[in-house]
């Protein structure tokens, strides 16, 4: 059994009247990567930066390395390496002596040319910072993160901003470090990313934990076999009758979904309604339930909302 690295009770924090964490509880085991799902406001950020001593718990417990040392201490900072939303480097430096610069704030460090090559930038090694791509510079980004070879690493929307390849790229770098065996905590807009990166994917909304547990441990916990998505042809209202169809979402514009676990009485009904309401279904879709199932189903809308 893994041990666990971080272990987080009854966490909160408060800005004014707004509960941005409240009461969250929850463990970070070694070698595994935990990603954190949630909506813009979910509290996600809020949390990482509370486990990384950016910001400060208005109430309960952060403890690291089962010693029950906080974010705050000495040896945990040198044994996190942290990967903000956004990060900024001095222009005129290189690749090379951008990472010489971040070695010298710790007492170990990995080599410079080391860390190049753990995110493919050795054809940039000399390269000015402010001639790089967007996702050359996120993964100059994970490199300064990775320094001083750290035990726990966070991941804060690593890929948000990226067009797909470079997207890809930066999630070979990660799979690379989890089977490394680092520690990783990853927040993400991306259902696709905590599905392929994740051991364990944590949902939260409105500051809360609302689910948690591997993908099929989630995907079971929603009860559903199957989804049946379509659309609706034309720009007519919506008849309120097709509205109450049982397990009906509305997804985006004229799109709807509908979990089921009888397809075939799912199907007959909403061909039934559609003929009496004198509607036209297209792209009728039977599919496996998916992480992003999941989450409408928790939350009651999509991811990007």
């Amino acid at each position: 059994m893994p041990r666990n690295v971080v272990e987080v009770k009854d966490l909160k924090k408060y800005y004014g009247e707004t509960k941005a964490v409240d009461g969250i509880e929850f463990d970070l085991r070694e070698g595994e990567v935990l990603a954190i799902l949630g909506p813009n406001g979910a509290g996600k950020t809020t949390t990482v930066e509370m486990l990384e001593g950016l910001r400060k718990p208005d109430h309960g417990t952060i403890e690291y390395f089962e010693e029950r040392l906080p974010p705050s201490s000495d040896r945990v900072k040198e044994e996190i390496g942290v990967q903000l939303q956004s990060s900024s480097f001095f222009e005129y430096l290189s690749v090379k002596e951008t990472l010489d610069l971040f070695r010298g704030l710790y007492s170990k460090s990995i080599p410079s040319k080391d860390l190049i090559r753990e995110v493919s930038l050795q054809d940039k090694e000399k390269t000015y910072t402010k001639n790089l791509s967007g996702g050359q510079l996120q993964r100059l980004a994970v490199a300064v993160a990775l320094v001083n070879d750290p035990r726990v690493v966070f991941l804060d929307e690593p890929t948000t901003g990226l067009d797909p390849q470079a997207r890809r790229m930066l999630w070979e770098t990660i799979s690379a470090l989890k089977n490394g065996g680092k520690t990783i905590i990853l927040t993400t807009h991306y259902m696709e990313e905590a599905e392929r990166l994740a051991d364990r994917i944590m949902i939260m909304d409105q500051g809360k934990i609302i689910a948690r547990g591997t993908l099929l441990e989630l995907i079971d916990s929603i009860d559903v076999e199957n989804i049946v998505t379509f659309s609706v042809q034309g720009d007519t209202p919506i008849p309120e009758g097709f509205l109450e169809v049982e397990g009906l979402q509305h997804t985006e514009n004229r799109e709807y979904s509908v979990t089921t676990r009888d397809v075939e009485r799912t199907l007959g009904r909403l061909f039934e309604i559609s003929k009496e309401f004198d509607m036209l279904l297209d792209d009728v879709t039977i599919r496996k339930p998916n992480l992003e199932d999941v989450f409408i189903t928790l939350t009651g809308k999509k991811l990007r909302d």
